[in-house]
């Protein structure tokens, strides 16, 4: 737990203090309740600085009416949180402001929406802003590691192989992992007890479908939105299929175009591009979509731990691989070096995950819900790494296969079985 206040330590905090002191305005956006208004207020009590929420209508009303009065009658650093709100006319302000004053660290801005994409805000205040994203919290976060755990999970799969590891401390069970993926990351669902989660999530879909996104876009059917987020939550690790999602919902291809994209703006669902490097001309171009949360997902599926927990479940292996690429993707959002993430897919074989460095170095991952995989589920991590070995040496570094088991293995070169635990856990 962190000291201030009793609550988590979120690992972009220290990101977020580094970029304030180098650009002139930091940009925290993610989805509601991910914890950006507390991150941002503790922050802002450190630095001395100010905060103040566009969710308090005297307060909107203020930014809108003379915003370069508004954003000059505080000390900095000012923390405007949900800057949404006011629409283009103040970031145009605050664009200038820092263009006549280049002082770093003068605002922090938050938003619930993804800030390059909203429409009724064209200025992207590039070359002035550092963008970061806050994810619902990671499993690491919960568990109170200092660090994010990835930069040392990725070192420690690059090592020379070593035959069979210690197991798993404590390891999980399959119901264990039911739990976490049906409790998922937002901060305010691990205070809940488990009866009342799916309530908080049946509200959160209400206020972010059937507020944020309609006062931000042109909307006519509005209550298409809710159906289309359900079908995502369906088909979530799955290929995207723009053309089921129009028949099964009754409406036109572009509509579901459109809502796609603006439930990304809020950022509930994650697009997984796909990746190739000509490995073979039936490579599949289609992204991937994933819920951002798989709380969020089992709540739209009404799904819970004992259901998704039994062996016939049909759900748990979409669930856990989403589980997966979730935890990488908010471990990746603070690790040191920067990671890039897609998935491999063509008409024989398909990588769930591979994790790309700037040097071009990959680390492919496959998940499976078992609790006792075998070997035989390295198949395509094993195609994988003699294909790319074959076109450009010493790109694949490791293949990971991720289960519900406590085994750590070593098979073959370069190829490890590893608990889904081992992300978060040392």
């Amino acid at each position: 737990m962190d000291p201030v206040g009793g609550h988590l330590r979120r690992h972009l905090g220290n990101r977020i203090r580094d970029a304030l002191g180098g650009f002139r305005v930091v940009v925290l956006h993610g989805a509601r309740q991910t914890g950006k208004t507390t991150l941002a207020r503790l922050i802002s009590e450190e630095s001395g600085g100010t905060y103040v929420t566009l969710e308090d209508e005297p307060t909107l009303r203020a930014a809108v009416d003379d915003p370069a009065a508004f954003l000059t009658s505080w000390p900095t650093p000012l923390v405007v949180d949900e800057v949404q709100a006011a629409g283009d006319r103040l970031i145009r302000v605050i664009k200038r402001l820092v263009d006549e004053d280049q002082t770093p660290g003068r605002f922090l801005l938050t938003g619930s929406t993804n800030f390059l994409t909203v429409p009724t805000i064209s200025e992207s205040l590039a070359g002035r802003a550092r963008i970061l994203r806050l994810a619902p919290l990671s499993q690491a976060e919960i568990a109170g590691a200092e660090a994010t755990p990835i930069d040392a999970w990725t070192a420690r799969a690059c090592r020379p192989d070593r035959g069979r590891g210690p197991e798993a401390p404590e390891p999980l069970t399959r119901r264990d992992y039911a739990e976490l993926i049906c409790r998922g990351g937002y901060p305010e669902v691990l205070r809940l007890p488990p009866g009342l989660r799916s309530g908080w999530f049946e509200s959160y879909v209400d206020t972010v479908v059937g507020r944020d996104i309609v006062a931000l876009a042109d909307i006519r059917r509005s209550t298409a939105l809710e159906p289309l987020l359900r079908w995502t939550a369906a088909q979530t690790s799955q290929g995207v299929n723009l053309a089921s999602a129009s028949r099964r919902l009754g409406i036109s291809h572009p509509t579901v175009i459109a809502y796609l994209d603006w439930l990304r703006t809020v950022f509930l669902v994650r697009e997984l591009p796909a990746w190739s490097r000509n490995l073979t001309s039936r490579a599949v171009r289609r992204p991937k979509l994933h819920v951002t949360d798989t709380g969020l997902a089992a709540g739209l599926l009404d799904i819970d731990p004992d259901a998704l927990a039994l062996t016939t479940s049909p759900a748990m292996g979409a669930l856990a691989e989403s589980f997966a690429v979730n935890e990488i993707a908010r471990q990746a959002t603070s690790a040191r070096a920067r990671t890039s993430l897609w998935h491999y897919r063509d008409a024989q074989r398909e990588v769930d995950l591979i994790l790309e460095q700037p040097d071009g170095s990959v680390v492919a991952v496959e998940v499976k819900a078992s609790s006792s995989p075998s070997p035989d589920g390295l198949r395509h991590l094993r195609w994988l790494r003699d294909r790319l070995d074959a076109v450009a040496p010493g790109c694949f570094t490791a293949g990971v296969l991720l289960h519900m088991g406590r085994h750590q293995v070593s098979v073959g070169d370069r190829l490890r079985m590893w608990p889904l635990s081992s992300l978060w856990t040392p």
